[in-house]
């Protein structure tokens, strides 16, 4: 369907050796995005990394697929709800659904520890970051075969709305994540029209510069991670009201009059035993208290996408963060969680570490430790960066069951046979 709200540049696809231009086509050019990222193997792999739990821990926890499609449905509830207050704002929800559901798509398994492990083993060659990833995936490796890799020639505006982070690995300072890769420049310059993104906005931090949909996304992505991993904690018996009373005692004087009533809502869900259907109701409270307000830079006259940046009230504001802390110190911060977190960073240490020597520091033809065309394409490779890249990409698609059948094929010598295929 039509809609002035969005303009030719906004639709226009990405191309580059990677990305072929689109055809004509009967679906428009976000819904071709959507679908494009939902009949993925990339995208069918979510359902098997972890969200909170590991996956295969329990049987109703929510996975990085859940997930994903958990924010996609969220962020359509809040461009619903913005136009119903701002009808002139007509955020495309089959956009925001493909910026929704690819978002985590570049996450490694065992979730940000995951994360860290392989940032910390890339650092050589320039560095590892789910966000970056996401957006090699989207323009470089998600139509990938025995013959070839390609990118699926994303629209603008979902580049953009994917795109959380825009500084560049060389230019993160101090920040140990938080970047996108050096070679990803010329995606940059793609979404804006420039590649020095810090002058055109004028000293105004790079990272907090996001699209309308971006914005949106992230708070989705907020409501949900902020409510669901306190359901799922609780059904696991992470949270308990006794536990959430001890955690608000030991808290003491950190705690505002607003923050220990939301407490007391907690615990009482949790003694009633209605975590779950009192966080849906949360959930819309949190979607209808998103307001827009306007905003100008050097993007806003170019595209309706970077004129509105939606905005929490205090209270919305605070319970959000509140959730995550709670979940951050009760859950995350547990032991089970610590110790099945400490065996997954590694299983994938030890599997990244056997590649990178095998192929990176050996010195004759290295030994074939990945499926065959992932070997032919790093032995093919000219440089040690490229290789790394390789098989980081290799390495960060695997589900958290992959990646331990591997870690037992290579290093477990009561596992394994010929005829088991990788």
């Amino acid at each position: 369907m039509s809609d002035d709200f969005y303009s030719a540049f906004d639709r226009e696809c990405f191309c580059d050796e990677f990305n072929r231009a689109r055809g004509q086509d009967y679906r428009s050019v976000f819904q071709q995005d959507r679908d494009r990222i939902m009949f993925t193997t990339a995208f069918r792999r979510l359902q098997a990394k972890t969200q909170v739990f590991q996956a295969g821990e329990y049987d109703f926890y929510r996975t990085r697929l859940t997930h994903s499609m958990e924010v996609a449905n969220i962020a359509k509830s809040i461009a619903v709800w913005l136009r119903s207050n701002h009808p002139e704002v007509r955020v495309d929800p089959d956009l925001l659904e493909a910026i929704s559901l690819a978002h985590d798509i570049g996450h490694p398994p065992f979730g940000h520890s995951g994360e860290r492990v392989l940032h910390e083993l890339m650092q050589p060659y320039g560095g590892f970051e789910g966000n970056a990833q996401t957006l090699r995936i989207l323009t470089r490796t998600i139509y990938s075969n025995r013959e070839s890799r390609g990118g699926m020639s994303p629209s603008r505006a979902l580049l953009d709305g994917v795109l959380k982070y825009k500084r560049l690995h060389r230019n993160r300072g101090g920040d140990s994540n938080h970047f996108i890769y050096d070679d990803q420049e010329p995606i940059l310059e793609f979404c804006f029209g420039t590649t020095k993104l810090d002058q055109a906005l004028e000293g105004e931090e790079v990272n907090a510069f996001r699209s309308l949909e971006c914005w949106i996304m992230d708070a989705a992505d907020d409501i949900a991670y902020s409510c669901f991993d306190i359901v799922d904690g609780n059904k696991a018996r992470f949270l308990t009201p006794a536990k959430v009373a001890e955690w608000r005692d030991a808290q003491g004087d950190k705690l505002d009059a607003l923050q220990r009533k939301y407490l007391d809502d907690l615990q009482a869900m949790m003694a009633e035993n209605k975590v779950e259907p009192k966080m849906n109701r949360i959930i819309g409270e949190l979607i209808q208290d998103v307001s827009l307000v306007p905003e100008e830079n050097f993007m806003s006259r170019r595209s309706r996408r970077h004129a509105h940046i939606p905005q929490h009230t205090r209270e919305a504001s605070v319970r959000i963060t509140l959730h995550k802390k709670v979940s951050r110190d009760l859950i995350f911060g547990s032991g089970a969680l610590q110790q099945i977190e400490f065996k997954g960073t590694r299983i994938l240490r030890q599997l990244a570490e056997i590649f990178f020597e095998n192929y990176l520091a050996a010195s004759g033809r290295p030994a074939t430790l990945v499926p065959g065309d992932v070997h032919r394409a790093v032995l093919a490779a000219d440089a040690a960066p490229t290789r790394a890249r390789l098989l980081c990409d290799y390495i960060s698609g695997m589900t958290d069951a992959y990646a331990l059948r591997s870690y037992k094929r290579l290093l477990d010598p009561d596992y394994g046979s010929i005829s088991e295929l990788i």
